[in-house]
């Protein structure tokens, strides 16, 4: 009976240190944990693009000129001509008008009456969207039908000012923003509640990230309701007791919790000399070296002037030429282990004094040697 009981004992001394591990580990790994929210997009949840052609008014001379901006005059003319005014006959010379295109993002579930903000670009020659109108602009969709109506006053965010031999720009002043100034008119109908399933997309298509999804969509409703379709896609059958409460369903789905996977992938910007290496690149075991010849020639004038007083001697000027050699003795051949992770890769990069553009060169002669295992994308 006692050793019995001390076997008790230790058993539950045992799950209480394992129940304790556990607890300790849990929040680790949901701190790495990312919302479905965040990572996906529920299929008809969705933003529109608008784009529209108007006039901007009220310039201070720094509008289009109209002599050469064809498709300004005729947009002034056919304006007036709706307001009544008869201006083809006329000389126009205004430089306070501006042909532009307008942009704007129709929001999913908008509703007429409410408001987006746009964006406002030159489309001629105008300098300087400053102290602009926009007049009434309609929006269309790719559909060609008009969604919403623009007009405001423009906010640009930079400014030009001009002298007779200097000029200074800050930001671009061809390029403005209306806030709230587009009044949506038409609604793009999509009745949420009538879905019998919904389709779950992932913004960085992953087998394993889907498989993920699906299987903590299932714990949660208890039943195997989501099953990945490919790599960006889950569907999710509309469970019977969710009927006519999609939005119910969605916000719950929203909130689980998924350990998203990755490529191990290198991403490189050879004209900014940007590096992004992400944290599942591995390499074997590689040597390298990295140093360059580097050969300086310098040329030095000596002049050679004949005495004071002298009848004979003549001024020549001759180059002294020094040549440098560079051969970066004190660079050496380093060995790279087996299977190491982002830091020791860029540390072990950074103590041979290798700078961005350098490294890019090494990153892509190590993936051209087998060693590197990641993709890299070269933007």
């Amino acid at each position: 009976m006692n050793y019995s009981n001390e076997l008790n004992k230790t058993a539950k001394c045992l799950i209480a240190l394992l129940v304790f591990a556990i607890l300790l580990i849990v929040p680790r790994n949901a701190d790495a944990n990312s919302r479905i929210k965040d990572i996906t997009d529920f299929e008809g949840v969705r933003e529109n693009q608008l784009v529209g052609y108007g006039l901007v008014a009220g310039l201070n001379g720094t509008g289009d000129n109209i002599k050469s901006m064809a498709f300004t005059r005729e947009s002034l003319v056919a304006m007036l001509e709706r307001l009544g005014v008869n201006a083809r006959d006329g000389q126009l010379k205004s430089k306070n008008i501006a042909a532009v295109m307008v942009t704007a993002n129709l929001p999913p579930f908008a509703r007429q009456g409410s408001r987006v903000d746009v964006t406002v670009s030159a489309l001629g020659d105008a300098t300087d969207h400053q102290g602009g109108t926009l007049l009434v602009t309609p929006l269309m969709g790719a559909d060609g039908e008009v969604y919403a109506v623009a007009q405001g006053q423009l906010a640009v965010g930079g400014f030009q000012a001009k002298g007779s031999s200097q000029t200074i720009n800050k930001g671009v002043p061809t390029s403005a923003r209306i806030a709230s100034g587009a009044i949506i008119e038409r609604e793009i109908l999509f009745k949420l509640n009538n879905l019998k399933d919904i389709n779950i997309a992932l913004k960085n298509p992953d087998f394993t990230t889907s498989k993920r999804i699906s299987d903590a969509i299932n714990v949660f409703l208890g039943s195997q309701f989501a099953k990945p379709i490919d790599s960006g896609t889950v569907n999710l059958i509309v469970p019977e007791k969710y009927k006519d409460k999609i939005v119910s369903l969605m916000t719950q789905v929203e909130q689980l919790k998924v350990q998203p996977d990755q490529l191990a992938k290198v991403v490189i910007d050879e004209n900014s000399g940007i590096i992004v290496i992400g944290q599942n690149v591995k390499i074997d075991k590689v040597a390298i070296a990295q140093g360059n010849l580097t050969i300086k020639v310098t040329e030095k004038p000596l002049i050679s002037q004949p005495s004071p007083f002298s009848d004979t001697g003549e001024t020549v000027i001759e180059k002294i030429t020094e040549i440098e050699v560079d051969e970066e003795k004190n660079k050496q051949l380093d060995i790279v282990n087996t299977g190491i992770n982002l830091q020791e890769l860029v540390d072990g990069l950074n103590s041979l004094g290798v700078g961005p553009r350098d490294m890019i060169s090494i990153l892509q002669a190590i993936k051209a040697s087998g060693s590197l295992q990641a993709d890299i994308e070269v933007m």
